[in-house]
């Protein structure tokens, strides 16, 4: 059985279309051409009743393949050049088929077969082929599609309700990775190919093979997501008519997150991959990249994960204002829409973010937001968690915000300085109060005469508050008092006090 497994790969190049077209609708079997044939080595223990059986990943669900058996094919040294092509085929045909890896002694010496198979293609593929043939692309996407498309099994998702793979997680490995590994890296020496014809080769790598690409980016394995971000790069870079679409693609997947799922594990990878891109943008930007960072980078900032991939998340948003630096107050505000309240942890990961965003904008652009952004400062300085309020005092020691603040004191100073006094007074963390004191220093060597002026207002504000609440205080005495000796008649107002009601089990007995 496997001599005629063997017989029916293609020969010639001339049949190699009709073979791909019939291979693809019978997963793991090829057509059987006419012509003369390649010497290969006979397989000793093939018999004519051996049966042929289905084989599926149970790491994986991928396209069933029939599979008899693998006899490993001649070394592309042992062909002459004109048969090479063929060859190229056969040996991508061959390792078409896929096994079970959850038992790593079942089909061993197959697994092992398929393994030097693709070594041999990633050596003929590294060591300058000629251009490749229409038959040789289809047979090659055909390949990577049948290893590496698959819908990945439940159970290998987490239920998390955090989304996604979290720092604190173990990263889960595909027991099949050893030949996935060697997949993804023809894949990549493919696109990359200076002998694959981009007009050519988009007939194959399409948008369904682009779509069904980005969806492995939700693996579990870093391995492979660390694959998928090198292919997609490089996809973006060769196949220009694609572009558009990839980001259509990808801004999809995290509406999907955001708004849907809050759960993927490759956000990271697809933002580290968009950071490359938003690089590249031209000037003056787009209307269509404007949107996608006021509706899909700013969003992301929403989910509890978010600190999975907060690094790459704020390399966009910065790359999106060194190339038009007007972006910047609505990047803060954007920040300050969606400032996490209740998660301190988030809070702190906010304000580093905002401490970039910061460095890169200007004056004009600051004083567009530094009212909404320095009250949500003065609160965080007072915030009784101390690594938050630690955070934001260390806004002090950038030069960059510093001199902001100083060329907009009059404004910023009356906002900061209540939390500040109040930090002096009342926290509880020694390191906050000590930084604390440094940045009233600093304000008052900046403009002493605005320092007391806010101090001056402050005192006389307190003296308000107290005298308001001494005079609502005695009113409501004085009310009480008269109350108390005054009979109740007709509809006159009564002040009730509260009776304290005694237990329903007392009331009872």
């Amino acid at each position: 059985m496997w001599k005629q497994f063997l017989s029916k790969l293609p020969r010639r190049s001339s049949k190699s279309d009709s073979a791909c077209d019939s291979a693809h609708n019978h997963p793991g079997s090829n057509a059987s051409p006419s012509g003369n044939s390649i010497q290969r080595a006979s397989s000793g223990n093939a018999g004519p009743g051996r049966s042929t059986t289905v084989k599926r990943m149970s790491s994986a669900v991928f396209p069933s393949s029939v599979v008899a058996g693998i006899e490993p094919l001649l070394s592309f040294k042992d062909v002459p050049n004109a048969e090479k092509q063929n060859l190229v085929i056969s040996k991508l045909n061959l390792c078409s088929a896929v096994f079970d890896f959850s038992d790593p002694n079942k089909n061993s010496a197959e697994k092992d077969m398929k393994r030097q198979t693709l070594l041999d293609l990633v050596y003929f593929f590294n060591s300058g082929t000629p251009r490749f043939t229409e038959p040789m692309i289809s047979a090659s996407c055909r390949m990577f599609a049948i290893n590496l498309f698959r819908v990945f099994p439940p159970n290998y998702r987490t239920n998390s309700s955090s989304g996604g793979e979290t720092e604190e997680e173990e990263p889960i490995f595909d027991p099949a990775w050893s030949h996935l590994q060697l997949v993804y890296e023809l894949l990549l020496k493919f696109i990359a190919s200076s002998s694959l014809d981009a007009k050519l080769g988009k007939k194959y790598i399409d948008h369904s093979f682009i779509l069904r690409l980005l969806e492995l980016f939700d693996s579990e394995d870093p391995r492979e997501r660390d694959c998928l971000k090198t292919i997609l790069h490089r996809i973006y870079g060769k196949f220009m008519v694609h572009r558009p679409f990839i980001r259509k693609a990808v801004s999809n997947i995290f509406y999907r997150f955001v708004f849907e799922t809050d759960r993927h594990n490759g956000i990271a990878e697809l933002l580290e991959v968009f950071g490359s891109v938003i690089t590249g943008f031209a000037l003056p930007l787009k209307e269509e990249h404007k949107i996608f960072l006021w509706k899909v980078l700013i969003p992301l900032h929403k989910p509890k994960s978010v600190g999975v991939y907060l690094q790459q998340l704020t390399y966009c948003v910065t790359q999106f204002m060194e190339k038009e630096p007007k972006l910047a107050s609505s990047v803060i505000r954007g920040l300050l829409k969606y400032w996490p309240v209740t998660n301190s942890q988030k809070e702190v990961m906010f304000l580093s973010e905002l401490e970039e965003v910061l460095e890169a904008t200007n004056t004009v652009e600051f004083q567009k937001c530094m009212v909404p952004l320095f009250r949500r400062i003065g609160y965080c300085v007072n915030s009784s968690h101390f690594q938050v309020a630690e955070r934001a005092l260390f806004f002090w020691n950038n030069d960059h915000v510093i001199s902001l603040v100083a060329q907009n004191r009059q404004a910023i100073v009356p906002l900061i300085f209540p939390a500040l006094e109040k930090n002096s007074r009342s926290h509880w963390n020694q390191a906050v109060l000590n930084l604390t004191m440094n940045v009233r220093k600093m304000l008052s060597e900046m403009d002493e005469e605005l320092f007391l002026a806010c101090q001056r207002k402050l005192e006389e504000e307190e003296e308000r508050r107290e005298a308001v609440e001494e005079k609502r205080k005695m009113t409501w005495e004085r009310l009480e008092s008269a109350a108390a000796f005054q009979p109740v008649t007709g509809n006159t107002a009564v002040l009730v006090r509260p009776v304290m009601t005694p237990p329903m089990a007392a009331t009872l007995t």
